[in-house]
């Protein structure tokens, strides 16, 4: 294990130093764009003023002969396009691949500082992180690139669970992780074929009342690993996202899932699906409601000490901590959406 000095410095002569903390940033929905698609690269100038992260998609769902065509569209969407306030992440493929080395080879030197975040997937272990993190460090230096570029690993194997606080803590580039729920699913030998989202097999029974039928109440298959993610990424001071949901026509579904991630501490999800992103924006983004409650909380106690009765409940600093989350996620909302901005009365 490094000394906590050693864990701060560049790995390569030359690199940016890295950051002490993570950039605050609004990051509701990362928006997957296939850069192979000419007609998709078209539209991301559209985009970037509708959604908070832009990710330019090399692994799954791109055919293997379109792989040199999915980065090659990714460094030409990178180069023409002013991403301002909005990220710009890549997913490479991932380590073992014969795509890999070219990917960050080739995408570093040419999106330089404009490139926010790399998204691993199928980590493993911290061991992946360092590979990456060394190599990052070396394409810094020798391309000037000033600010530190990031790692996102994604959760999508039994190893990389079990490994999960290792990997949150494995280097300062790490940004946060996404539950990867298919590639986990069959890493497990999960009997599912649905991507993110429960299962109606996956249930638990009301007690028995004579002969009347017995309700059954479908259950998150997801919520261990989400709630294990999150405890990771939270106490390492990274980020945790909800990853895909595969069922663009069950868009009930589809926000019920995120719904239940944002509440357990996720700040974003994936869109993979125009229908996606007003979803995710919306359940990501506080409650008008909920906001001006822990802004009342806030009033009521300024330094976060004692107790009050607001609404004939009680709150104390633990519920003046929840209140500050609540109040701090909506102003980094309101300063990106004027119409939240109005909602909440900022």
């Amino acid at each position: 294990m490094k000394t906590p000095r050693a864990f701060y410095q560049p790995l390569a002569i030359g690199a940016p130093a890295p950051y002490r903390e993570l950039p605050v940033t609004l990051e509701r929905m990362i928006h997957f764009v296939p850069p192979h698609v000419e007609k998709m690269r078209a539209k991301v100038p559209d985009l970037i003023s509708r959604v908070d992260v832009v990710l330019g998609n090399l692994e799954d769902a791109i055919p293997a002969d379109a792989k040199t065509a999915a980065r090659d569209g990714f460094i030409e969407m990178a180069k023409a396009n002013d991403f301002g306030a909005t990220g710009l992440w890549t997913r490479v493929n991932c380590l073992n691949s014969p795509w890999f080395l070219d990917d960050i080879m080739q995408i570093v030197p040419a999106a330089g500082d404009k490139l926010d975040v790399v998204m691993l997937p199928k980590v493993e272990g911290q061991w992946d992180i360092h590979y990456l993190d060394q190599l990052l460090a070396q394409l810094e230096a020798r391309n000037g690139i000033t600010k530190p570029i990031l790692i996102h690993a994604i959760l999508e194997t039994a190893e990389g669970v079990k490994n999960v606080e290792a990997i949150a803590t494995a280097s300062p580039r790490m940004h946060g992780m996404s539950l990867g729920p298919a590639d986990l699913a069959a890493s497990r030998g999960m009997k599912t074929t649905r991507v993110g989202g429960g299962h109606p097999d996956y249930a638990v029974l009301a007690d028995p009342h004579g002969d009347a039928p017995r309700a059954a109440f479908q259950q998150d298959l997801w919520h261990y690993t989400v709630a294990k993610m999150v405890d990771a990424c939270m106490s390492a001071g990274i980020r945790a996202f909800y990853g895909p949901f595969g069922d663009f026509s069950d868009t009930a579904a589809c926000e019920a899932q995120f719904r239940n991630a944002f509440l357990m501490g996720c700040v974003g999800a994936w869109s993979l699906h125009p229908s996606q992103i007003e979803i995710a924006k919306r359940v990501f983004s506080p409650d008008p409601d909920e906001v001006a409650f822990a802004r009342k909380i806030l009033k009521a106690m300024p330094d976060g000490t004692g107790a009050v009765m607001i609404d004939g409940k009680m709150q104390d600093d633990a519920t003046w901590k929840q209140a500050k989350v609540i109040v701090d996620l909506a102003r980094r909302v309101a300063d990106k959406d004027a119409e939240m901005a109005e909602r909440y009365g900022f």
